[in-house]
């Protein structure tokens, strides 16, 4: 990688550069967009760090459940990170620049995040699979040991598997066009500016996104039909109501980030009226579920609620704490 990634001098690359145009059609006002991104941001980055410094402050948070949720929230935090500093110096200081490695460096990374992120999807289904459903291997099945391999796993995984993304867009040949109607280095956004095939990059993309995320939704869809029918079948109507409305929420925002995934993927490229819809879902998904995971995770959670009310020194015996 390294070899194919710091020959950028050589004859086979002319452009030197990409320029990331931002949103396309509304280039004029889009640097008000940046309002309201700046404020996810901010959101996603305080809300992640809050649920990192409860679970190392509070010691009953320290089980396999809330290891996993921690791990969320850095990979959020990672994920957000990859793509906003540089929307907000092309809003701010129309810097608009981005060298070939750079531009490459991001790709893999913002692809390495969404999948890690799936792959930690999957891990907290089943930690909540076995917790209703089988509870009493629970604590011998979801151990220390389990968090710490399963997270190694989906890292290495993922790290592995995006590695050809960005060697096979440094293989293209960028002959004359420099300009990415994108605010980020999306694969398939650079590579549709190579003035050579570009077949292999789409089809190795497109088939990562649908083997190994298409079979982590599979795994996370199985898993919450089988918690749904386990709950349904509870003697306590408040029980029931309690999980269902719990892991329904869970499940809509994840269903929320594989949607996002199948539609850029499917419109990527394709000659749309509003090409504006496939940048702006690619945007917004790399910042709105980091910064809605907290919210959704911890304010369903009596024991996060709690160690937020006590980080604030709130103290309320009823009510939300």
């Amino acid at each position: 990688m390294s070899q194919d990634l710091g020959d950028f001098n050589s004859s086979k690359f002319q452009v030197s550069e990409f320029i990331l145009m931002g949103f396309p059609g509304i280039h004029s006002w889009q640097h008000w967009l940046s309002l309201s991104l700046a404020l996810l941001y901010l959101l996603a980055l305080s809300a992640n760090i809050l649920i990192l410094i409860i679970i190392n402050q509070e010691a009953t948070l320290h089980q396999p459940m809330y290891y996993f949720l921690g791990i969320l929230a850095v990979v959020d935090m990672g994920l957000a990170t990859t793509i906003m500093p540089k929307i907000f110096t092309i809003f701010w200081f129309s810097a608009k620049t981005i060298g070939l490695p750079e531009c490459f460096v991001q790709m893999y990374a913002i692809r390495s995040f969404v999948g890690m992120e799936s792959g930690i999807f999957v891990c907290m289904a089943i930690d909540r699979y076995v917790a209703i459903c089988q509870p009493l291997c629970y604590s011998s099945v979801i151990t220390k040991s389990f968090v710490v391999k399963a997270t190694v796993f989906m890292a290495l995984r993922n790290s592995l598997t995006t590695i050809p993304i960005p060697v096979l867009a440094a293989q293209r040949h960028y002959c004359s066009k420099n300009q990415i109607e994108h605010c980020l280095c999306s694969n398939l956004g650079v590579t549709s500016l190579s003035c050579d095939d570009r077949t292999v990059n789409s089809v190795y993309q497109l088939l990562l996104a649908w083997i190994l995320m298409g079979s982590d939704l599979g795994l996370i869809l199985v898993s919450y039909a089988l918690i749904f029918h386990s709950v349904l079948k509870l003697n306590s109507t408040e029980a029931t109501s309690k999980a269902l409305s719990t892991c329904t929420s869970h499940l809509i925002l994840i269903l929320f980030f594989y949607t996002v995934v199948i539609v850029i993927s499917i419109t990527h490229g394709s000659t749309m009226t509003f090409p504006l819809i496939p940048v702006l879902l690619n945007v917004l998904h790399n910042v709105i579920p980091p910064a809605l995971n907290p919210m959704v995770y911890a304010l369903k959670n009596k024991e996060l609620r709690q160690g937020l009310c006590k980080l604030l020194k709130l103290d309320f015996k009823e009510g939300w704490c």
